[in-house]
């Protein structure tokens, strides 16, 4: 029983944190998983192809998680299949419960060069991605070492020793392999899930995530739930052990349970509706309970000390990401125009508490 099974077999639906590109970094799945308590959390994405030919490490950010994150799903993308196979091994060699196959991105950036959602006009491919990353997760349990893939550099090497000093991440045990699941649309230009969704239920994955939009679509309109539905059916036919997720516009916790309920998945991903708000996971009750105990803007303090924390300016990194984060804890408040307006122009974590306390918000 994988951890997938588990969770459903104690708590009968998932709710799980969507890997978001720029936005879903160790700070902000830190923060959500201890105020939101989501099941799974999902890193962003990582090019598979930056992993194997980056002379930095940097790329390695992505995978960043610690002990309360799990069970922590990495995420990866690309098109060559001997680089997805490397970076499971390396996935592998941190210690993450999951490795998450993006065939779901419709950014241009992305899809224009045949990588996330394009992937669904390339089953033979797709199939061969999976594959690559079934034989690394295999090889490195039968003692492959991340050293002996080819194109690994000497500095991802060392990158990775340093990530598992950092975050206290503990020898990895070889008996104990991720699982790997596939994240994806509805369809390229149209919906088209019985063509496409057979080919990922042939090659056996632990889960699968559907977004309820195609590729076309981006992020506009609205999801369609019911193709989604159609899709539990099928994959519940074909293969019952797949776990199914479903994804789109989903708010919060008591339309997760309805959509699960409506629509046979076993569990929603939550996106854009836990910006500035991780306790979107949680229901009413203790939703309410959380607003009246806690001071949101406390939160958003701890999230700031937590990015200057995680990546410090000494290291290289700057303040500028985690502004767009202070920018969602204002929704809905009175004057959050002008509060945000000072917010998105703070540099560190001092400056985010002076503004704080001078609207009196701390």
């Amino acid at each position: 029983m994988n951890f997938w099974q588990k969770i459903l077999a104690e708590k009968k639906m998932i709710l799980a944190l969507s890997p978001m590109d720029g936005v879903s970094d160790f700070p902000f799945r830190s923060i959500g998983k201890k105020y939101g308590q989501m099941d799974v959390v999902f890193s962003e994405f990582a090019n598979v192809e930056g992993i194997c030919r980056s002379s930095s490490s940097r790329i390695l950010d992505h995978f960043d998680f610690d002990g309360m994150e799990r069970p922590f799903v990495a995420q990866i993308f690309g098109k060559t299949p001997s680089f997805f196979k490397q970076a499971a091994v390396l996935l592998c060699e941190l210690g993450v419960e999951g490795i998450d196959i993006n065939m779901g991105c419709p950014a241009p950036t992305v899809a224009n060069h045949g990588s996330g959602a394009a992937i669904i006009k390339n089953p033979s491919l797709a199939k061969e991605i999976i594959k690559a990353v079934q034989d690394g997760v295999r090889e490195w349990s039968e003692g492959l070492e991340l050293k002996d893939c080819i194109d690994i550099s000497s500095k991802m090497l060392i990158g990775v020793t340093e990530k598992k000093k950092k975050f206290s991440l503990i020898d990895v045990d070889r008996k104990k392999i991720p699982t790997i699941s596939v994240k994806t649309r509805i369809g390229y230009h149209e919906e088209e899930i019985e063509t496409w969704l057979p080919h990922l239920i042939e090659m056996r994955l632990a889960a699968i995530s559907l977004h309820g939009r195609t590729l076309k679509q981006g992020y506009s309109g609205k999801a369609d739930w019911s193709v989604i539905g159609r899709a539990a059916t099928l994959i519940k036919e074909a293969d019952p052990s797949v776990t199914f997720l479903g994804n789109g516009d989903v708010l919060d916790y008591e339309e997760a349970k309805q959509k699960v309920e409506e629509f046979g998945v076993d569990g929603v991903l939550i996106g854009r509706s836990s910006f500035g708000k991780p306790f979107v996971f949680l229901p009413k009750e203790e939703r309410s309970k959380f607003l009246t105990e806690q001071n949101i803007f406390k939160v958003a303090l701890e999230h700031a000390k937590l990015y200057e924390q995680t990546y410090p300016e000494t290291e290289g990194y700057r303040f500028l990401p985690m502004r767009k984060h202070l920018a969602w804890y204002t929704k809905g408040i009175e004057q959050a125009a002008v509060i945000r307006s000072e917010l998105v122009r703070s540099n560190n974590s001092l400056e985010v508490e002076q503004i704080l306390k001078k609207h009196n918000l701390i």
